[in-house]
């Protein structure tokens, strides 16, 4: 039993054409490329903000021993400057102590040279 002729006549459909697809593959377009740069940005954000941790640490690490180094230097400049090193010093280079006379005494001038 046959349902269906062989040659059937089959009238051209004309669709009509869809005026909003254009304008909404646009919307998703635009709406991609808006999704898309923002994960660009939140990617460039992400790695700037690891850069900015590891330049921290190394600055911090830096600062450390320019800490430790400044507290080196400091109690050497003490060990150079305490009395028990600097009279030898001195008296090798000929210097007297100070006598009683010599410390809170200004020089006098003349009255005719003010």
């Amino acid at each position: 039993m046959k349902r269906f002729p062989e040659h059937q006549q089959n009238a051209k459909i004309h669709r009509t054409r869809d005026t909003t697809a254009l304008s909404r593959l646009a919307l998703l377009l635009f709406c991609g490329l808006v999704l898309a740069g923002g994960f660009v940005f939140a990617a460039k954000q992400h790695f700037a903000a690891v850069h900015y941790g590891y330049e921290h640490e190394n600055l911090r690490n830096e600062r450390k021993k320019l800490i430790e180094e400044n507290q080196r230097l400091a109690l050497e400049k003490e060990r150079a400057t305490a009395p028990d090193k600097l009279e030898p010093a001195a008296r090798r280079l000929g210097l007297k102590p100070a006598r009683p006379g010599q410390i809170g005494n200004k020089p006098q001038m003349n009255a005719d040279k003010r």
